[in-house]
């Protein structure tokens, strides 16, 4: 069986806090104060977690964060991942993100003159460069990143291809 843990001994400005703490507006310093208070009077954590209808490894974690970080665990800190998971290879470089985008789609095997988020993403698959298949979110996200601004191909753009308005109809219709 793993020992109790309580916080540690409060000083008497800690306790001050802990005590204003339950006057808070704030639902997570409130609940914090209630939960560290508890365990200052040696409360175990199942029964503070019980009392507070709360898991006990949040019970846990407030009292961990108080012993290391004082009063400063009465702030909600931010619920961001601390790392993001990255899906490119970290020795790939925008500059060859854009020669494989300078390039045509049909160039790699695709049956299209434009690429797609999509495509891109099974292109870069392809190469190596993604361990796995992503959103096409993420892919544009990756992109921005990057310093790539990604824009869809729009029906507006033209050609200096003298025969361009009489080909635009067939290529929308594909």
């Amino acid at each position: 069986m793993k020992p109790h843990i309580f916080v540690r001994d409060l000083s008497q400005e800690e306790q001050q806090s802990l005590t204003a703490g339950l006057r808070s507006s704030d639902a997570f310093v409130l609940r914090r104060s209630q939960i560290l208070l508890a365990s200052a009077r040696e409360e175990t954590v199942p029964r503070i977690a019980q009392a507070h209808t709360s898991d006990e490894q949040t019970v846990r974690h407030a009292i961990h964060a108080f012993n290391q970080q004082g009063r400063a665990a009465l702030q909600a800190g931010s619920s961001r991942p601390h790392h993001l998971a990255t899906v490119l290879r970290e020795d790939v470089t925008a500059e060859q993100f854009k020669t494989v985008l300078h390039r045509l789609p049909r160039d790699f095997g695709f049956e299209t003159s434009l690429w797609t988020l999509d495509l891109l993403v099974k292109q870069w698959v392809r190469l190596g460069w993604m361990a796995r298949p992503v959103s096409i979110e993420t892919m544009r996200q990756t992109l921005s990143r990057l310093g790539i601004n990604w824009k869809r191909a729009k029906r507006w753009i033209t050609s200096p291809d003298p025969l361009y308005q009489q080909k635009k109809p067939l290529a929308i219709d594909c």
